[in-house]
This record gives C-alpha cells, structure tokens and sequence, in this order.
C-alpha cells in the first residue's frame, strides 16, 4: 500500500505542470511579480519531486538515480522554500498595506527565518547530524505560528480588501492544522537522535574530512526501498502529498488567483 502511495507521487507532475503552464498566460502572467515567480518555481520543483522523490535525512530514494540524489535535490528546493515564504510574506505585507509597522516587521522575520532553516538542514545533511533537522523543523513552527498570528490580527484589526479575507481565513485554518502536525514531526525527529546516540542540543565542529564525505554522500549515496519506516510514516507521506502535491501548490496559486 505504502508503495502504490509513492507512485501515486506521480500524479503531481501533472497537476503542477498544468498550474505552471495556467501561470504562464493571461491574467495570471500580469500578476506582480513578487507573487507569480515564487509560485511558478515552487509547481516546477514540486513537479521535479514527485517524479523523483527522496527522502534527504535517510538518503532514501523511489527510483536509484543521479536526479534523485539527495544534493541536487536539496539545492532546488532551498530556492524554492526562501522563495515561497517570502511570497507568503509578502502576501501578509500587501494586506497590512502599511497600517501596523510590527506585521511588516514580522513578516521579514519569517523569511530570515526560513533561511536559517537551510543553513540547519544543510549542515544536518553534510555532517550527518540528525540533532538539526530538529532545528530546522523547529524554524517552520516558528514561520507557520508567526503566519498564523499575524493572518488573525490582520483579520481583526486591519482594512482589508474583501477579496484578501479568504486568504487570512485559509492561513489561520492552515496554522490550526499544521502547527499541532509539526509538534508530532518534531517529536519523531527527537526519538530518532536519541536512537542514534547523538547530542540534542550540539552543533557539530567544523571538520573537513567529515564534510566531504557528507558532500559525496549527499552526491552519490541512494538507498531504494519503499517500506513504512524509511519515507517517515504517515507523517512523510501526508508531508509530501500536502507539500508537492495538494495544500502549498493550491495555496499559492490562490494567492496569484487572487491578485
């Protein structure tokens, strides 16, 4: 069942090719710009994902190929992760339309945020420190809580366009259903670094020899299976249906739908 699942993955080249190609004619290609290029790079990316998926904290793959390696994956999808939560901000900053300088302010804390994220999961992935992807994880609780409220205080106390409503009500119910998900994804990730041994609170000493074999590893090393355990559960699969294929994909063509 879970490897019909990882199949049913390739459902999502479709979809997001088809919200590309949507992007790409009229109305939709005079949308601000700041709004369409981040959602175009997500469908595209999204769509490179279903068709090879992995899991990078495992080095696990679907289909045992260079396009499925953990590196070129991850260097694709950190343009995508900055780009698409600089969107959502953006979106927020378009709503308060200067009416409360502290969303404004918020609203960048979000995507330093994200980015400090990378720099966790890069370095989980080139030392071999499970420990981080707790820190990453850690930052998108933080981005989708700082979403959730602002999205509620705008609601309440801002001007708004009504057309802009749905948005904030899709956001709040988005943070109402991701936040409690996020605390389980999290709570997994610290029972796995505690199996493996390793420090929950340490960062890892830069040494070379460990970097590079992690730089190869995330370069060559690719371990396909299709079992329950290895792509994360439940958790892995409703991540990767929700992400790649339905919710973020849906969501953001909304917003460039909207505008």
């Amino acid at each position: 069942m879970y490897n019909y699942l990882l199949w049913c993955l390739k459902i999502g080249i479709v979809t997001n090719l088809f919200l590309f190609f949507k992007t790409l004619n009229e109305p939709f290609s005079s949308v601000d710009v700041y709004l369409l290029a981040p959602a175009q790079l997500l469908f595209l990316i999204s769509a490179y994902r279903c068709l090879f998926p992995n899991n990078y904290s495992r080095k696990i793959v679907l289909h045992d190929t260079f396009f499925s390696s953990i590196f070129l994956t991850r260097f694709l999808v950190t343009f995508v992760e900055i780009a698409y939560i600089y969107q959502f901000s953006y979106v927020l900053r378009l709503i308060n339309d200067n009416q409360f300088l502290i969303v404004d302010l918020l609203s960048w804390t979000m995507v330093l945020q994200v980015s400090i994220s990378q720099f966790f999961v890069w370095s989980a992935i080139l030392f071999n420190e499970e420990n981080l992807y707790f820190y990453e994880e850690l930052g998108w609780f933080v981005i989708f809580s700082i979403n959730t409220i602002l999205s509620i205080f705008l609601y309440f106390f801002a001007e708004i366009h009504s057309t802009q409503v749905v948005l904030l009500i899709i956001s709040t119910i988005f943070g109402f259903l991701y936040l409690p998900w996020q605390v389980i994804h999290i709570r997994m990730i610290k029972r796995r670094v505690r199996q493996m041994s390793q420090s929950e609170g340490s960062l890892p000493a830069f040494k070379k020899e460990i970097f590079f074999k992690g730089l190869r590893k995330s370069l060559y090393e690719r371990i396909k299976v299709t079992d329950y355990d290895s792509w994360g559960g439940w958790v892995g699969m409703t991540w990767m249906y929700n992400y790649w294929i339905i919710l973020i994909p849906g969501w953001m063509f909304y917003i460039v739908y909207i505008f």
